[in-house]
């Protein structure tokens, strides 16, 4: 067996393509979508996927904003800024880049995020309405892999579906969805006592947990679909997931590769929380 590559950078842009359509529209009516984005400090990989971001917001005909501090910067200083942007109108979704400095409480920046502009989806009031199932927004990378299934046409309705890892980003959202898409979930963790037990049960494999290439072929499911959350560098500076993918692709029926799979996904559902938070506003 030869897995089915789902591609996240055709997805990313037939999604895209989507978002810039409704965007134009509600342009027409006087409204243009706007990301704001802070970035505190130097790290390489932020700065990156902050101007990842950035870009996809021009691609798609948002306006947004990037905003840069110092790695010294005082945490008064970002939440007078994230007020700021709270009852800007030109605004509709906040993202702070995490991980911030150690000087910084990053629950109380997230908590100051407006929940209506919250398009990472991080704030305890906007948890607390996915885990009801009544979500207001959906943390952007769980959002990518469910789109992936629902594209893919794979239904997680009454399949066991195993999560590797239990990060409030990806691991704990990731199971309220695929419960709530009537899947039989377990969340495993480096506590999880015979890993390779319940990774061999999985329908739906999902690994969340930053290890390189830690999902082994003999981990996997016959048949199973296999998503890579996991972005590693190597020694030799390529990237590669948490899955052995040319093993593990012999073995799955679906399966994401590193780098072109999540990763393209998380900043597309980005854009769609932000174009929800928009079209919500001139509803």
């Amino acid at each position: 067996m030869t897995a089915k590559i789902l591609d996240g950078n055709a997805l990313a842009q037939k999604l895209r393509a989507d978002f810039k359509t409704r965007a134009e529209a509600l342009a027409a009516r006087g409204t243009r979508p706007g990301l704001a984005v802070i970035l505190v400090g130097e790290d390489a990989a932020s700065q990156v996927y902050v101007r990842n971001k950035v870009n996809a917001c021009a691609q798609a005909g948002f306006h947004s904003e990037k905003i840069s501090y110092p790695p010294e910067v005082e945490a008064q200083v970002v939440l007078e800024k994230i007020a700021e942007l709270n009852a800007d109108p030109k605004i509709h979704g906040i993202l702070v880049q995490l991980p911030l400095p150690k000087h910084f409480d990053s629950d109380a920046v997230l908590k100051a995020i407006a929940p209506a502009k919250d398009v990472d989806g991080f704030h305890a009031e906007n948890v607390g309405a996915l885990v009801q199932g009544q979500p207001r927004f959906i943390p952007c990378t769980p959002y990518g892999v469910m789109q992936f299934l629902a594209d893919a046409g794979i239904d997680p309705k009454g399949k066991e579906a195993v999560i590797l890892g239990r990060s409030n980003i990806v691991g704990k959202p990731m199971a309220m969805l695929l419960m709530q898409a009537s899947a039989t979930v377990t969340i495993c963790h480096s506590q999880t006592r015979d890993l390779p037990f319940h990774t061999r049960r999985a329908d739906i494999l999902v690994a969340a947990l930053g290890r390189a290439r830690f999902v082994t072929a003999e981990m996997v499911k016959p048949g199973a679909v296999v998503i890579d959350v996991g972005i590693n560098r190597l020694p030799d500076g390529k990237l590669c997931g948490d899955v052995d993918f040319g093993p593990v692709s012999e073995v799955a029926s679906a399966i994401t590769p590193v780098p072109g799979g999540v990763g393209p996904m998380t900043i597309t559902m980005l854009l769609a929380n932000t174009l929800e938070a928009a079209e919500r506003e001139v509803a």
